[in-house]
């Protein structure tokens, strides 16, 4: 079982705009991507941890974080255990579990919505309303 932790405030670790990694990547406290990763990043487990992933950022695999920020691009699966923020400029293609989901105006999600903050997570569909 999780426990409850606090968002990092402090960001250990930087992936640079101009670095690439190719592999999976496990952090503790606080790590900002500005660059490209091909391959998973997953928090330590049973660590707090805060994932911050700027505008330019490019993920492409798993994500695992307590909390995570978002305003760059995801491809792959989401999973927040405790604060889910995705800001305007994100964009995420696969599924997103979270327990807590603040989105803002702009974001867009290519996948199903799971909250998984009671016993049995039931997947949320959104359909797009048409202009006319």
């Amino acid at each position: 079982m999780f426990k409850k932790s606090k968002p990092q405030s402090r960001i250990d670790s930087l992936i640079g705009a101009s670095t690439r990694i190719e592999g999976n990547v496990v952090f503790s406290g606080g790590l900002r991507v500005d660059g490209n990763v091909r391959g998973n990043v997953q928090a330590a487990p049973d660590q707090p941890a805060t994932l911050v992933i700027s505008e330019q950022a490019r993920i492409e695999g798993e994500v695992h974080a307590a909390h995570l920020v978002v305003n760059g691009t995801i491809i792959g699966p989401v999973h927040s255990a405790e604060t889910l923020e995705l800001q305007s400029g994100s964009r995420v293609r696969g599924d997103v579990h979270y327990k807590t989901l603040e989105m803002h105006q702009g974001a867009i999600i290519e996948g199903r919505l799971v909250h998984h903050g009671t016993s049995e997570a039931k997947p949320v569909e959104l359909k797009l309303a048409s202009g006319k």
